[in-house]
C-alpha cells in the first residue's frame, strides 16, 4: 500500500514531506536492492559528477531526543533512463521533506534508499536536492557527553542521505548546532567558530579564542576538498582542546583525558609524531599535505585504532595517551598508528579506491609507509625484525585456515564490504608490497607511486591502474605476479632440505600448493645455514619453479639446518625435516642475529601448529630461551607464544604442572631487566599468565599497593585491569575487589566502561548469562570495545566449562553482528567467543555452526572458519580429539569469485 501524502510545502515553510511512494509503484524500473550494489554504483557514477553536500544538524543534549537536520545535495546530472537514487536508512521514518531544484516532489522508498523522479532534474546542469530529516543514530555513536561519526565502509547512509559509494567524491560542508559547553570538529576548517569554553581550553589555546557562551553553539565549517562519503566526519562534545604548531603548520588535538599530568607527558610527543609523519610523506611523495587542516580527536571508546578522516583524524584515546608503564611495543605502536593514519591522507584520501574491492590498496600503502616513517624515529630498533613480527604472524594466522581469503576480493554490494577487512589486507598485503619493492626497486616504486598520486589526485583508482604504471619499467611480469599474490588466497608450502648426493652438499627448496591446484608463488629467498655456532646468510634464490637448488657449497660439511626465510620478508609455510627441526629447536636460543632468531621461531611455531612438534616441547624451549633473551621484540614474541601454549594448547592438568615455572620465568625476566619498557613488557606478560595461589596473592598485593615494582608505575588503567583479572582468578573475593576498584576510578569514561563490563566479571553464572543475553539488543552492543572486553572475561580459559553453553547462541548471532556492527566487529566477536576454548566439545560446536551456515554467505563463513581453526586445532593438539581440520577444509568457501 502507498503511503499517503503528508504535504508538499517547500523547506522554507514548515517541513512536511511530499508524497511518498513505496516500492509497489516501481513499475518496469530496474530494481533497487538493499545496500549499495555495484550495478547501482556504476549507474550513478555514469550520471553524476561534481557532487557536494551541505549538511546542517542540530544535536540535542538528551540522548532520547533525535538529531535533526537538513541537507542539500548538489551535482551535475547527465540524463539517464533511471531515476535518481539517494541512499538513506529507513527513509519512511526519517525523511520530512524533499525538494528538487526548489520544487517539492514525490519520492519512493525502496529498502534503504529514496528514489526520486528525474522530471525536475536538468541534464548537463548543476541540480540541487534538499532534504529535511531526522538523522539515524546508527553511525553517530552518541553518548551523554559526546558523539562521533564513523561512516566506513558504507554507514554514512545509516545516518544521512548521501550517494554512499567511494567513487562519487564530494565537497562536504558541515553546520553543527551543539549543546552548551560542547565543542565541535569536522573535515573542513571552521569559518564561524564559537569561543572555546574555559573548561575545554588546554595548552596552546590563545586567550582570544576562549570565552564562555550560554546556550546552544553553532559551528560552521568550510567545504572540504573532494572526499568519499566514508571519510565524511565530525565529532562534538565535552572535549579539551590542545593547540600546537610544528613546521609552521597549526594542529589541534581534542581529548577527554582528565589527568593533566598524563596529558603533559604525551601531548608534545603526539604532535611531534604527527608532524614528523607529515613531513616524511610530503618528501616521499613530492606532494604537500592535500587538505586544509589536520586535527586529531582522541575518543575513549573508539572502535578502531584510528580512522583517517581528512581534517579530523580519529584515534582510540588509549593508543595515543600512553601510561608511564607503557612498553616499547606500545611506543612503537603509537608511532606506527599515527604514521599509518597520516599516510592515508595521500593513499586513500587524496587517491581513493574506485570500489571497495580495492580497499586493501589504501591499507597496504598506509602500513607500508608507516614502517618506513617510524624507522628513523627509533634508531635503536631492529626494524627488519619489527616488520616481520608486526606482519607475518597475524597474516599466517589467517592463511593457514580454511577461511583464508585473497588480498583483493570481488564485491557485489557494499553491505558486504566490512567482511573484506582483516589481517590479510593489513598484514599480508604489506609483505607483498615489500616483495614488489624488491622487484621494481626502491626508487622505481617511489617514482611509480608519485606518478600514481599525481594522475589520480582527488580522484579514484584501481589496483590494475597502479600495476600498469609499475609494469612498464620492469622486465618482470607483474600482472602474473599479482595474480597469485593478490588475486588468490593462501600461501605456498616451502620445504627446505640439503642434497648430499653426487657431490658437495647443496640446499634444495621445493614449493607446493596446499590446495593441490599447482600454483606457484614467485619470491626471493635468503637461505640461512648454521655451521658451528654462528648462523649466516648462505645464498639468495629467486624462486620461480616448483623445485630449485642453491649453488653447491665448496665445503663438504653439511649444516645442522637451513632456513629458506632468512631475509624476514619471505612468506609461506616453511617446512624442515624432522631431524633438522629438532636441531633447530636445540639451537634457536643461541642464534646470534635477532632477525634470524625471529625467523627460526616463526618456523617452529608453524611446525607446532601443523603437528610436527609437540606444544609441550616448544613451551619448554621457549621458557629456556626467555631466560637468555634480551631483545625486547623477541621477548614479546616468546611471551606471546608461551601464553598461547599455556592457555590453549595444554590441558588443565598440564597447566597446573607448568604454571610455577612460567610465572617464575616471567617474574625473573622482570627482576633482571633494567630498561623500563622491557620491565613493563615482562610485567604485562607475568600478569597475563598468573594462575597459582602465590601468583594471585602477589597480584593482589600489587593491586592493593602493598607491594611495588621499581620502574613500573601502575596507572588507573593497569589497576582496573588487574582487578578484573583478580575477579576471574579469585572468585570468592570478586565482589570485594570490584567494589574497591569501582570506588577508586576517577576517569569518568573508564568508570562507565567498568560498570558496563562488571557483570561479565561476576562469579555468579546467572549474572554472566544475563549480561550475555542482553547483547541480543543492538543498543547494548554499540560500545563494541566494551562488549569484546566482557566477552573475553566470560570466555576466559578458566571459565570455559560454563561458557561453552553460550557458544552456540553467540555463533548464531553472527549475521546480526555483521549487519549492525562496524567492520572489525564480526571477527573480533568470534575471537572473543572462541579464543578461550580448546576442548573437543567447543570445537564440535564451532564446526556445527559452520555447517549450518546457509545464511552467512562465503565471506562471513570465511570469518567463522578462521576463528574456528584455532579451537579445532587446539582440541586436536591438546586432547588428540575433536572434529579435526579436515572438517573445516570440507567447508572451505568458494563463491566462484576468487575466494578460496
Amino acid at each position: 500500500m502507498c503511503t499517503p501524502s503528508r504535504g508538499s510545502r517547500p523547506l522554507t515553510a514548515i517541513l512536511l514531506s511530499a508524497c511518498v511512494v513505496t516500492a509497489c509503484d516501481a513499475g518496469d524500473r530496474a530494481p533497487v536492492e538493499p545496500g549499495i550494489s555495484l550495478a547501482l554504483a556504476e549507474s550513478r557514477a555514469a550520471s553524476l559528477s561534481e557532487v557536494a553536500y551541505d549538511v546542517s544538524l542540530r544535536i540535542p543534549a538528551a540522548l532520547d531526543a533525535r538529531v535533526t537536520g537538513a541537507s542539500t545535495l548538489s551535482f551535475v546530472w547527465q540524463d539517464d533512463a533511471q531515476p535518481l537514487v539517494i541512499d538513506f536508512m529507513e527513509p519512511l521514518d526519517r525523511v520530512e521533506a524533499v525538494e528538487v531544484n526548489g520544487a517539492a516532489v514525490e519520492w519512493e522508498a525502496v529498502a534503504d534508499h529514496l528514489v526520486v523522479p528525474t522530471s525536475e532534474l536538468v541534464s548537463g546542469e548543476r541540480n540541487e536536492v534538499r532534504l529535511a530529516f531526522r538523522a539515524g543514530d546508527e553511525a553517530l555513536n552518541r553518548s551523554e557527553e559526546f558523539l562521533y561519526t564513523l561512516f566506513v565502509p558504507d554507514r554514512a547512509h545509516f545516518s544521512l542521505p548521501v550517494f554512499d559509494q567511494p567513487d562519487l567524491k564530494a565537497r562536504v560542508s558541515w553546520t553543527l548546532t551543539v549543546p552548551e559547553g560542547w565543542v565541535a570538529v569536522a573535515n573542513g576548517p571552521a569559518v564561524d567558530e564559537p569561543r572555546i569554553p574555559p573548561s575545554a581550553a588546554g595548552e596552546g589555546v590563545p586567550d582570544e579564542l576562549i570565552g564562555a557562551e550560554a546556550g546552544e553553539r553553532t559551528y560552521v565549517f568550510a567545504p572540504s576538498q573532494p572526499i568519499a562519503t566514508y571519510l565524511m566526519a565530525f565529532a562534538a562534545g565535552r572535549f579539551t582542546v590542545e593547540m600546537a604548531e610544528r613546521d609552521g603548520r597549526p594542529y589541534r588535538m581534542y581529548h577527554r583525558e582528565p589527568d593533566p599530568a598524563k596529558v603533559a607527558r604525551n601531548r608534545d610527543e603526539i604532535f611531534d609524531l604527527v608532524a614528523g609523519s607529515m613531513a616524511w610523506m610530503e618528501e616521499y611523495t613530492g606532494i604537500p599535505h592535500p587538505f586544509a587542516k589536520h586535527d586529531i580527536v582522541l575518543i575513549p571508546p573508539f572502535q578502531y585504532g584510528g580512522m583517517e578522516h581528512p581534517g579530523a583524524v580519529f584515534y582510540r584515546a588509549a593508543a595515543l595517551m600512553l601510561d608511564e608503564s607503557a612498553t616499547q611495543r606500545s611506543h612503537l605502536g603509537r608511532a606506527s598508528l599515527i604514521a599509518h593514519e597520516t599516510a592515508h591522507m595521500w593513499f586513500g584520501d587524496l587517491v581513493t579506491m574506485k570500489w571497495f574491492d580495492d580497499v586493501w590498496t589504501k591499507e597496504v600503502f598506509a602500513n607500508f609507509m608507516a614502517a618506513k616513517i617510524v624507522e628513523p624515529a627509533f634508531p635503536d630498533i631492529a626494524h627488519d625484525l619489527r616488520f616481520m613480527l608486526a606482519h607475518h604472524p597475524a597474516a599466517y594466522r589467517i592463511d593457514r585456515t580454511a577461511g583464508s581469503n585473497a588480498i583483493r576480493q570481488p564485491l557485489d554490494n557494499l553491505r558486504e564490504a566490512g567482511t573484506l577487512y582483516g589481517p590479510i589486507i593489513y598484514q599480508k598485503a604489506p609483505i607483498v608490497m615489500a616483495q614488489l619493492e624488491q622487484r621494481v626497486g626502491e626508487e622505481g616504486l617511489r617514482a611509480g607511486l608519485r606518478r600514481y598520486l599525481e594522475t589520480f589526485s582527488f580522484d579514484n583508482a584501481t589496483w590494475p591502474d597502479l600495476i600498469e604504471i609499475l609494469d612498464g619499467p620492469t622486465p618482470d611480469d607483474l600482472v602474473a605476479w599479482s595474480r597469485v599474490w593478490v588475486e588468490e588466497a593462501g600461501r605456498p608450502t616451502v620445504f627446505a632440505d640439503v642434497d648430499t648426493l653426487a657431490g658437495p652438499p647443496r640446499p634444495v627448496v621445493r614449493q607446493s600448493d596446499p590446495t593441490g591446484e599447482g600454483r606457484l608463488w614467485p619470491q626471493r629467498l635468503e637461505l640461512v645455514e648454521l655451521r658451528g655456532l654462528q648462523s649466516r646468510i648462505a645464498a639468495s634464490l629467486d624462486l620461480q619453479e616448483p623445485e630449485d637448488t642453491f649453488p653447491r657449497w665448496a665445503s663438504g660439511r653439511v649444516p645442522r639446518w637451513v632456513l629458506p626465510n632468512g631475509g624476514g620478508m619471505e612468506y609461506g609455510l616453511f617446512v624442515l625435516s624432522d631431524a633438522a627441526l629438532g636441531r633447530l629447536l636445540a639451537d634457536v636460543a643461541g642464534i646470534q642475529d635477532p632477525l634470524m632468531r625471529g625467523t627460526a621461531w616463526l618456523v617452529i611455531q608453524d611446525a607446532m601448529l601443523e603437528g610436527q612438534v609437540a606444544p609441550d616441547s616448544v613451551f619448554s624451549t621457549a621458557l629456556e630461551a626467555l631466560d637468555r633473551e634480551s631483545n625486547e621484540q623477541l621477548v614479546g614474541l616468546l611471551v606471546g607464544l608461551s601464553n598461547e601454549i599455556f592457555w590453549r594448547l595444554l590441558t588443565p592438568e598440564q597447566r597446573g604442572g607448568r604454571a610455577d615455572a612460567l610465572e617464575a620465568s616471567m617474574w625473573n625476566g622482570l627482576q633482571r631487566s633494567e630498561v623500563a619498557t622491557l620491565r613493563a613488557t615482562w610485567f604485562n606478560a607475568w600478569r597475563g599468565v598468573v594462575s597459582t595461589p602465590d601468583g594471585i596473592e602477589r597480584l593482589r598485593r600489587l593491586w592493593g599497593g602493598d607491594e611495588a615494582i621499581d620502574g613500573v608505575p601502575l596507572s588507573e588503567a593497569d589497576l582496573t585491569s588487574m582487578a578484573a583479572t583478580l575477579a576471574v582468578l579469585d572468585p570468592e573475593r570478586a565482589a570485594e575487589t570490584l567494589d574497591a576498584q569501582e570506588g577508586r576510578i576517577e576517569n569518568p569514561d573508564r568508570l562507565e566502561r567498568f560498570r558496563f563490563v562488571r557483570p561479565a566479571l561476576s562469579p555468579d553464572d546467572t549474572d554472566r548469562e544475563d549480561w550475555f543475553a542482553g547483547l541480543a539488543d543492538p543498543e547494548r552492543r554499540e560500545r563494541e570495545p566494551w562488549v569484546l572486553e566482557g566477552l573475553g572475561y566470560i570466555h576466559h580459559p578458566m571459565r570455559q566449562e560454563h561458557a561453552r553453553a553460550l557458544l552456540a547462541t553467540g555463533l548464531e548471532m553472527l549475521p546480526e553482528i555483521q549487519r549492525t556492527g562496524d567492520i572489525f566487529f564480526p571477527a573480533r566477536w568470534l575471537e572473543a567467543l572462541l579464543g578461550g576454548h580448546n576442548t573437543p566439545e567447543a570445537a564440535e560446536i564451532a564446526v556445527a555452526a559452520a555447517r549450518a551456515s546457509d545464511d552467512l554467505g562465503p565471506r562471513l563463513l570465511g570469518k567463522l572458519l578462521q576463528s574456528a581453526d584455532g579451537v579445532v586445532r587446539a582440541a586436536e593438539l591438546t586432547y588428540g580429539a575433536g572434529p579435526g581440520l579436515d572438517a573445516l577444509d570440507a567447508l572451505r568457501p568458494n563463491d566462484g569469485d576468487g575466494d578460496a
